[in-house]
């Protein structure tokens, strides 16, 4: 199937966040014109994608002026130097809205940054504002739509951030994903979707709902932009125990390097395969008959058929004691999505739940075996493109299994079905490869798309 190409109208949000940063860097471009550019974007694409929970035009251009005026005094600048990047609404801003995507905390303004906002202001990045989160990075949507047809779901929970993206709105935003809400959004609109190893970005600051499970990702239209935003917000930090006190790795620079040999790829049917369309297995069959030696099926190990069901209870164990808080205050103001799942949580044995605690590095010794053999696994995405409706934030029994163990993923859009949707193609490497995880994502998407191409949807 053809790849997917970027049609944005504005010359400067066609660029990457790469060249956009440089560019500002080298004095050829404004924070202030860059910012301009986005928020005339947003003007034009938001009433029909919906995509934004919190924007203060004023706030995001008198942010581009201050780093324009640090700029001209020749001190030394951020690697994010004046990028815009959008936050999920479940990302703690001081003095700007934070509602978690729920009625209960509306008006809701916290008192200190998330420490990835910290570490983005740190770094020169404007922040751009607050993107739509479904009922407390659950299941029940948001107000967005999907970039490409409005009547079709953008994904969650990180809908607003992959749909803003996806539209040319902003270069750079960030998620979070305990089931599938980075990659799955980021597949179904058309976006790069990179969810890191476990424990790479702390979540200090960032609504808990899951914690053994609960990660930081990022957005962005190409490989090398998404590797730049996500190495600024790797790192330890002493109040979120997922991290680890070691050296960041150089993603970016490892993202942009050509491997040491060509990379092999491992294709996998993932549990629940059947319920991939005929579109989608006819597409993986395509792609990766394509890549001819370089590519090898593997079978998962059974018990990754428990995968499913593992992360689900954990996930609903761990949320009905996050979210009791919430619960207590205003259960009725909750969708029944939510109050079904805190019961499912509530009625889950203490003795399966520390069970389940035990499965990540289960699984994960079954995955040596094919890492062994490959750079990377790849697989689909999504079972399918978005599905038409705006009910369901679809399906994401393709991600939840990735992370459960805690692995690595991108998904590139390097797909479309017959109607113009974007499909998403994913990749996963072992826990802690973060780097040639996505280096050996950059070599797929220029084998199929050509350098500079492939960067997302636009609008």
């Amino acid at each position: 199937m053809a790849a997917r190409k970027s049609v944005v109208p504005s010359p400067i949000l066609g660029l990457s966040a790469v060249e956009l940063r440089d560019r500002m860097a080298r004095g050829a471009l404004r924070a202030v014109d860059l910012a301009q550019a986005c928020l005339d974007q947003i003007a034009a694409q938001e009433p029909r994608v919906q995509a934004w929970a919190w924007l203060d035009g004023e706030h995001v251009i008198n942010q581009a002026k201050a780093l324009d005026a640090h700029r001209a005094t020749g001190r030394a600048i951020g690697p994010l130097h004046g990028l815009p990047v959008g936050l999920k609404d479940v990302i703690d801003t001081v003095r700007i809205p934070t509602s978690n995507g729920t009625a209960l905390d509306a008006g809701r303004v916290p008192t200190a940054d998330a420490v990835v906002v910290q570490r983005l202001k740190a770094a020169g990045a404007i922040i751009m504002g607050k993107t739509v989160s479904t009922e407390l990075a659950f299941l029940a949507p948001g107000k967005t739509r999907n970039p490409h047809n409005p009547e079709h779901t953008p994904g969650g929970s990180s809908s607003g951030s992959a749909a803003a993206v996806a539209a040319g709105m902003v270069p750079l935003a960030i998620g979070t994903q305990t089931g599938g809400s980075v990659i799955r959004p980021a597949a179904y609109c058309g976006a790069v979707g990179f969810k890191p190893s476990f424990g790479s970005i702390p979540r200090t600051g960032i609504l808990a709902q899951s914690p053994s499970l609960d990660t930081v990702g990022v957005f962005a239209r190409g490989i090398e932009d998404a590797a730049l935003l996500a190495e600024i917000l790797f790192g330890h930090d002493p109040a979120d125990r997922s991290t680890a006190a070691m050296p960041p790795p150089r993603l970016l620079d490892t993202a942009r390097a050509a491997p040491p040999v060509t990379p092999m790829l491992a294709f996998v049917r993932p549990p629940e395969w059947d319920t991939a369309t005929e579109q989608t297995k006819l597409a993986m069959q395509e792609l990766t008959g394509e890549l001819g030696d370089r590519c090898f099926e593997a079978l998962l190990p059974n018990a990754f058929g428990e995968a499913a069901s593992i992360r689900e209870r954990i996930n609903h164990a761990e949320m009905a004691k996050c979210y009791f808080a919430y619960e207590r205050r205003g259960r009725e103001q909750m969708s029944e999505t939510m109050r079904d799942a805190l019961d499912a949580g509530k009625a889950i044995p203490a003795r399966d739940y520390i069970a389940a605690l035990d499965w990540p590095d289960i699984l994960n010794a079954g995955l040596e075996e094919i890492f062994d053999r490959c750079d990377a696994i790849i697989t689909p995405a999504t079972p399918s493109a978005a599905p038409q409706g705006l009910s369901s934030t679809g399906s994401s029994i393709f991600n939840g299994l990735w992370t459960l163990c805690g692995t690595p993923a991108v998904t590139v859009p390097l797909l479309m079905d017959d109607t113009g949707l974007p499909m998403g193609v994913q990749l996963v490497g072992r826990r802690g490869d973060d780097a040639r995880l996505l280096r050996t994502a950059r070599w797929l998407s220029e084998r199929f798309t050509g350098p500079g191409e492939g960067q997302g949807a636009g609008s």
